[in-house]
């Protein structure tokens, strides 16, 4: 690292002035504000015991004030990152090596791309990825992740040398529709068909509720959470986020979230929690008390694309992963992580490794690509 630039590990976004914070963060993303951040580290979700220990990398400016940062996390394991390196832990392990702690450059929990380094004074970005790699080295950690990177800062991290590793989501993007029925007009009969379908089947006998702001009270946040250790005891073993949680995030952000709840005769069965970005719907979470057939798409999908018309944004990002949403009119995007690896012949490795993913991913986002269900030039209904 520059002998010019100074860096220091803070213990915990809390423990950092929450205007500084998002002078560097910015307004866009609601991720990495200093609310959101330090809901989690207040809920108990993030900790040491829970195997990520908030570790944020600063770059003070000469007024003082943070110019540059990294919300960076000791990681004693590789859940709740959805970029999967268990086969590299693995493969280091075998070689007698510990991969445990990492130092994971993220936000906890959430597959939602965004800046990993936050920048007040963009001239600061170099200096940040150094002080990444020192904390690395220094700490004799394996190794460290930047994981959902913007793509305007993948050359940041790859002019470092870093390794990048690309993958797959699908999004959503608003054409300038006027409502629903504008976006199914975009796309073939049959898909068409196939949504007015579905759509019908998971609203008959429900109702559909938006809660925002102050409709945001702590009864419909016991239904969610309901909901939401049901689909977390299913697909992690347990729930990462604790209770206090979703009553913080009430408290505090009540204006970004968007809480979509079906009720059956005034009885909550399943939900929806999005978080309100400048241009984007961000859905996070789902789950139900009760199985409706294409309730899952109806609450995830279709109303998110009403509630980003209805709000002129110009993009839903619909969570990690999931060809189903194709179908659906998300197409296929290009998410991007990048990994510092000190050890020359684990990077090795792994570089041939990312080569052939890359090319891998490259070539299956081509065929999805021919798989979106939007009407094509010269094609019939």
């Amino acid at each position: 690292m520059s002998a010019a630039v100074t860096a220091r590990i803070a213990n915990g976004v809390s423990r950092i002035d929450a205007a500084a914070w998002d002078a560097c963060a910015g307004q866009d993303n609601p991720f990495l504000s200093h609310a959101f951040l330090s809901i989690l580290e207040e809920s108990g979700s993030v900790a040491p015991r829970a195997g990520w220990q908030a570790v944020p990398v600063v770059i003070d400016g000469a007024d003082g004030c943070p110019a540059a940062i990294a919300p960076a996390y000791a990681k004693s394991h590789s859940q709740g990152e959805y970029v999967f390196d268990h086969s590299w832990a693995d493969a280091w392990h075998r070689a007698g090596g510990q991969y445990y702690p990492k130092l994971q450059i993220a936000v906890p929990f959430t597959p939602v791309p965004g800046p990993r380094l936050l920048l007040r004074d963009g001239s600061q970005a170099a200096g940040l990825i150094a002080a990444l790699e020192a904390v690395t080295v220094e700490h004799g950690l394996s190794s460290a992740h930047a994981t959902f990177i913007s793509p305007d800062q993948v050359p940041l991290f790859e002019a470092a040398g870093w390794l990048i590793r690309t993958g797959t989501q699908f999004h959503w993007h608003n054409q300038g529709y006027a409502g629903f029925d504008d976006f199914l007009g975009a796309l073939a009969s049959r898909k068409r068909k196939a949504i007015r379908k579905e759509r019908e089947g998971a609203l008959a006998g429900l109702t559909i509720r938006h809660l925002t702001g102050s409709d945001l009270t702590e009864g419909a946040w016991d239904a969610f959470w309901a909901f939401y250790q049901d689909t977390g005891s299913r697909k992690w073993g347990r729930p990462y986020l604790t209770r206090a949680f979703f009553s913080l995030l009430g408290e505090r952000m009540a204006d970004k979230v968007l809480l979509m709840l079906a009720e059956r005769a005034g009885r909550p069965v399943a939900g929806a929690l999005n978080l309100i970005g400048s241009d984007t719907l961000y859905g996070r979470y789902w789950g139900c008390v009760e199985e409706v057939p294409f309730l899952h798409f109806e609450l995830c999908y279709y109303q998110a694309i009403d509630a980003a018309i209805a709000r002129g944004l110009k993009t839903v990002e619909a969570g990690a992963q999931g060809e189903h949403k194709l179908a659906r009119g998300y197409a296929p995007v290009t998410t991007w992580s990048a990994h510092f690896l000190p050890d020359p012949n684990f990077r090795l490795a792994v570089a041939d490794f990312l080569a052939r993913e890359r090319a891998a991913v490259a070539a299956d986002q081509a065929f999805l690509e021919t798989m979106t269900p939007f009407r094509r030039a010269g094609a019939g209904e």
